[in-house]
C-alpha cells in the first residue's frame, strides 16, 4: 500500500492481503457514515445554525470521489493481476511439465479471483453507504443527475 502525493492511498497488486487492508482503510468513509452524519447534520433544533446543504453537498462529493477512487485502483489491480494470469499461461503453454508455473499461475488465478470479489463488495458498500446518507440528507441536497437507492 502506498499513498499518492494528493493522499489518495494507492493499492498494491502485488500482494492480497496488503490489497485488502489497504481497501479497508480507504473504507473508513463508508464505515463511519453514520457517525459522519451525526456530526455534520444537526438536529431540528440546530438546524438553523448550520447551512445543512452544504454539509450534505459536502460529503456527497467526499463519497462520490472515494467511491471514484477506490473503484478504479481495484479495476486497475484486476488489470494487472489479469496480464500476470495470461502471461503465466502463456509460459505454461510453452512447457506444461513446469510444475513452478503451474503454482504461479494457480496462485495468479486465485487472486484474481479474490480480487474480481471485491468489485461486488464495492457495490455493496456503495448502496448502502448511499442508502444512509439518502436518508439523511434527501430534504436538505439532491445530487446532480444522480439517482440515489
Amino acid at each position: 500500500m502506498a499513498a499518492s502525493t494528493n493522499g489518495e492511498i494507492n493499492l498494491t497488486c502485488e500482494d492480497f492481503l496488503e490489497f485488502q487492508e489497504a481497501l479497508k482503510k480507504m473504507r473508513t468513509l463508508d464505515d463511519s457514515i453514520v457517525c459522519a452524519l451525526n456530526t455534520t447534520i444537526p438536529t431540528n433544533s440546530f438546524a438553523s445554525k448550520v447551512d445543512v446543504k452544504q454539509q450534505c453537498k459536502h460529503l456527497y462529493e467526499k463519497m462520490m470521489n472515494a467511491f471514484q477512487h477506490r473503484e478504479s485502483e481495484v479495476k486497475r489491480c484486476v488489470a494487472v493481476v489479469s496480464d500476470n494470469v495470461a502471461r503465466l499461461k502463456e509460459e505454461r503453454s510453452k512447457d506444461i511439465d513446469d510444475i513452478e508455473v503451474l503454482k504461479k499461475l494457480r496462485k495468479e488465478q486465485t487472486k484474481l479471483r479474490l480480487m474480481q470479489n471485491e468489485l461486488g463488495v464495492e457495490e455493496v458498500v456503495r448502496d448502502r453507504t448511499q442508502k444512509v446518507f439518502y436518508e439523511r440528507c434527501r430534504t436538505a441536497y439532491k445530487p446532480p443527475n444522480r439517482p440515489i437507492v
